[in-house]
């Protein structure tokens, strides 16, 4: 009888174990690293992880520009051993990326994008203009992803932004 309780509360605590590392915090909000820094690695990770990936690609790795001034972060991603269902424009998954990170990250910059087959880069300072809004003062990712997703409708200016 004894061993069976032992061998209970052995399982009992594998399980206990084992269900502390899920990563069940992937579905938090992301606004909880409002007021991040670029040098701050964990919070940039965290917030590049939870945000979209475009054509079957995948997050590869970041870089943390943080040296001098104006700092920066760099994302590459590479093609995906299974392509996605959902087809993302670049451009359009660099805007919403940007915006979300201009909007967490108290000094990023600007953001670089390095999909497979394409680059681009955008600072802070021209998304601002082309939104015509602070992104720093948005506190939640409803009311973000509202407006980010009400310019990126118009493709034209999707278009535009990269011409300039």
């Amino acid at each position: 009888m004894i061993k069976i309780i032992k061998c209970f509360f052995f399982l009992l605590l594998v399980l206990l174990f084992l269900n502390g590392c899920n990563p069940s915090n992937v579905n938090e909000d992301i606004f909880q690293f409002k007021d991040s820094y670029v040098g701050d690695n964990g919070a940039v990770g965290n917030i590049t992880m939870r945000l979209p990936s475009p054509n079957g690609e995948h997050l590869n790795g970041l870089e943390l520009k943080t040296t001098k001034e104006p700092y920066g972060i760099i994302l590459n991603y590479k093609k995906a051993d299974t392509p996605e269902e959902i087809e993302k424009n670049y451009k359009e998954t660099a805007i919403y990326n940007a915006t979300f990170i201009f909007a967490l990250v108290k000094n990023a910059d600007w953001v670089t994008f390095n999909f497979v087959d394409q680059e681009y880069r955008i600072t802070r300072e021209k998304l601002q203009k082309w939104y015509g809004k602070n992104l720093r003062e948005f506190t939640n990712e409803e009311d973000l992803a509202k407006l980010t997703q009400e310019f990126l409708a118009d493709k034209g200016k999707v278009s535009q932004f990269f011409r300039e």
